[in-house]
């Protein structure tokens, strides 16, 4: 059957040519949208390839002002940093020291491009001998102590110049403790991006090898199901209502759903996270010649826009500030 509307409605006119379709298009990707995670390795010498996600590389500590005055000159603009220690104990307790690796690297990363937006990742599994988010008793992550820590780090963290702390730990609680311990030093005006909707899910693989973060067992107790999606908005809104300035997803493409249905809840800022799997799966498919790398980017990027990202954590962001899409 023909639809009464045709020939008179003929979508197809406004795809005419190449001009007209950028004039209709609804959703853009710029450089100003992403931010770029980095890894940082303390006691190395040179940079350390991640062998399951190509392209990326552990950064020597002590190359990190190089490195990211390179990515300023390339057009990167904010950078969430991982660090890679190896002082490890239970509790973590390098990442709030004023002389600990977390502290040295975002030191060093303001020293070497002031107007570079760094944000730190406040998490507790690449300090722990153990590999989980938080303190471990009697087996199991104890929630309230943890967030106790986590707002130490942030505190440190910002007291060493970083721009944003983002905490990544999923435990109850841990944004209003961040913002109260961030409060009281007087850093009112330090924004909190929360990994607020972050699952327990099968395309960490490659970040655990490079952040050094694997563990024995899961971290099923505190992330969540990969399942559930009504809970995953009940996190996001309590998070908002803890203080969180930014709310986040993450991963990204099997997660778009929950992004659509947060977008239509809440008016703060949605960052997405497409994760160290999901690049993964695009670089060896390029590799063996089965998709366009650059042209498939630009469709999953699009589609978290589309689905209401206003930020994306992605590995490609360096790649996009220097060659564009």
């Amino acid at each position: 059957m023909v639809s009464s509307a045709f020939p008179v409605t003929r979508l197809r006119r406004l795809r005419k040519t190449e001009t007209l379709r950028n004039l209709m298009r609804e959703t853009s990707v710029t450089s100003n949208d992403l931010i770029y995670p980095i890894f940082v390795e303390e006691g190395v010498d040179n940079l350390q390839p991640v062998t399951s996600m190509p392209g990326v590389n552990r950064i020597p500590e002590k190359k990190l002002e190089t490195e990211i005055k390179a990515m300023y000159a390339d057009g990167v603009r904010a950078v969430m940093m991982f660090g890679v220690s190896h002082k490890k104990d239970v509790t973590g307790s390098d990442s709030w020291k004023h002389d600990g690796l977390l502290t040295r690297m975002i030191k060093r990363a303001k020293n070497a491009a002031p107007d570079m937006f760094v944000i730190s990742d406040n998490c507790f599994c690449e300090y722990t001998e153990h590999g989980h988010c938080g303190i471990v008793e009697d087996g199991h992550v104890h929630n309230d102590m943890t967030i106790t820590n986590l707002a130490r780090q942030a505190v440190a963290a910002v007291e060493a110049g970083a721009d944003m702390v983002a905490p990544s730990a999923m435990m109850d609680g841990q944004v209003v403790a961040i913002r109260q311990g961030l409060d009281e030093k007087g850093y009112i005006d330090a924004p909190i991006m929360a990994y607020s909707s972050k699952f327990a899910s099968s395309f960490y693989g490659p970040f655990r090898a490079a952040a050094g973060c694997d563990l024995k067992g899961d971290r099923k107790s505190y992330q969540m199901d990969p399942l559930n999606g009504r809970e995953a908005l009940r996190e996001s809104l309590l998070d908002e209502k803890e203080g969180a300035d930014i709310l986040m997803v993450k991963p990204g493409l099997p997660y778009l759903d929950v992004l659509a249905r947060l977008r239509e809840r809440t008016l703060l800022p949605l960052a997405i996270y497409q994760v160290s799997g999901e690049y993964a799966m695009i670089k060896f498919a390029a590799a063996a010649g089965a998709i366009d790398e650059k042209r498939v980017v630009r469709e999953t990027l699009g589609s978290m826009k589309r689905a209401g990202a206003d930020l994306i954590l992605t590995y490609f962001a360096r790649d996009i500030a220097r060659e564009g899409f």
